[in-house]
């Protein structure tokens, strides 16, 4: 029996997983392994950094999933990798039992770890910066800008008794590092935050134009990777919400309070956010593998890594040049799903017959503003012509992403119960998880 092991629960390994051990009729054993009892899916932490949802309505529970659909789980931190003895240590994490070690052997290995934070060697930046890459950095976050919404309706009673500021002045300020996807939703929801803090009378401020939400962005635009009509959109919506945007702005230095640009301009800053790249997270594999200067792993078309064809890397964590494009493939859930959908493929191929090679498709990105509403671009969605979609269909677009690939887990019957329930929740919840 051959033993598929899948480091990483995300996008591409949690699917790759269910997809294997729901294949039947194959005489293999198929193990995940994640040191999070539970899977969410990254593309929303923006919505729980600005505490928009709870992000324990939309947990998909490993170890149910697994039991249901025929694999193992795991759940454990992968300490270490030994190529030569085809193992995988793991330090587990047991909630009803005590914590130990365990090795793992495997026929076939699938590296799925995701990425984290890339700050490029910026001063200050790992230091004084906030990240986005788990649940938990969110809703650190969320409890972050929660208290400097209240601290600053305190100073705003103070400077108001000594009459010493407009009253309607700015007096939190948020930096936001980077104007890629993550970072124009997270501002767009930060604003609707405020909005619903200052409507509820929940921070004590009289406006929400008192926190003052900036994007610093080192590209010429926003949206770099998008059609420049879709950028400008953008642009014209995140100012109708009063979020102010710097483009040619590269950052030199991150203090505690401030951001320092290379042209020696001094952003004021309570919260700097990055969300300018990712990099792969660090493994410790032995013989190492090879990596790109952004350490992920270097594959080839069949998503091996060029130094052992016993071990697969898909998703944020590998490295992949589109031959036909000249470019990497980006590090995107979109991505990561064809990944997956594509291991698959092979990992159940036949023997004897010819391997395919994995073609990336872009089949188009999708951004929600806020209450703004929803823009994007559907690449080659009639015939070679490109769409660009706004407004409710783009809304709807962009909701049902989410919807689609929880099915694909959960089934139709369980997707819809979930949707129900977080539709009756909103009707009784506040707008904003505030405590």
């Amino acid at each position: 029996m051959e033993t598929i092991v899948i480091a990483g629960g995300g996008v591409a390994g949690l699917e790759l997983a269910t997809r294997l051990g729901r294949k039947r009729g194959a005489a293999r054993r198929v193990i995940l392994i994640d040191s999070a009892p539970t899977h969410f899916w990254k593309p929303l932490l923006h919505s729980v950094a600005a505490g928009l949802i709870d992000p324990s309505h939309y947990h998909i529970d490993l170890a149910r999933q697994a039991i249901e659909s025929g694999f193992e789980f795991v759940c454990g931190e992968i300490v270490g990798i030994d190529r030569g003895a085809r193992t995988v240590n793991v330090r587990l994490r047991r909630p009803l039992a005590h914590d130990g070690t365990a090795s793992v052997q495997y026929d076939r290995l699938v590296l799925s770890f995701g990425s984290i934070t890339n700050f490029f060697g910026v001063p200050g930046a790992q230091q004084h910066c906030l990240s986005l890459d788990s649940v938990g950095q969110a809703e650190a976050f969320r409890q972050r800008f929660l208290n400097a919404c209240a601290a600053t309706g305190g100073r705003r009673e103070t400077f108001m008794d000594a009459g010493l500021r407009d009253p309607a002045a700015p007096l939190l300020d948020i930096v936001i590092v980077g104007a890629g996807p993550t970072g124009i939703e997270l501002a767009a929801d930060l604003r609707h935050t405020v909005d619903t803090l200052v409507r509820y009378r929940l921070s004590g401020l009289a406006a929400s134009r008192q926190v003052r939400i900036r994007i610093l962005e080192r590209g010429p635009r926003l949206l770099a990777g998008l059609d420049p009509s879709v950028s400008a959109l953008a642009v014209r919506k995140l100012e109708e919400l009063g979020v102010e945007i710097c483009t040619s702005t590269a950052v030199a230095e991150v203090g505690a309070d401030e951001v320092r640009t290379e042209d020696g301009r001094v952003f004021p800053a309570a919260l700097t956010v990055w969300a300018a790249g990712v990099r792969g997270p660090d493994l410790a594999i032995t013989p190492a593998l090879s990596v790109n200067r952004n350490n992920q792993i270097m594959v080839d078309e069949q998503l091996r890594t060029i130094d052992d064809h016993r071990i697969h890397a898909m998703g944020d964590c590998c490295s992949l040049l589109q031959p036909e494009r000249k470019r990497m493939i980006p590090p995107s859930a979109q991505a990561a799903r064809q990944q997956s959908g594509f291991l698959f493929e092979l990992l159940t191929h036949a023997a004897g017959k010819t391997r395919p090679r994995f073609r990336y498709r872009d089949y188009g990105t999708l951004v929600t503003v806020g209450r703004a509403g929803t823009i994007g671009i559907l690449l080659r969605a009639v015939g070679r012509r490109n769409l660009r979609v706004r407004g409710a269909i783009a809304s709807i677009m962009y909701r049902m992403t989410y919807e689609r690939y929880v099915m694909s887990h959960v089934g139709p019957l369980r997707m819809l119960g979930h949707m129900l329930a977080r539709w009756c929740r909103s009707k009784m919840l506040m707008p904003v998880k505030w405590h």
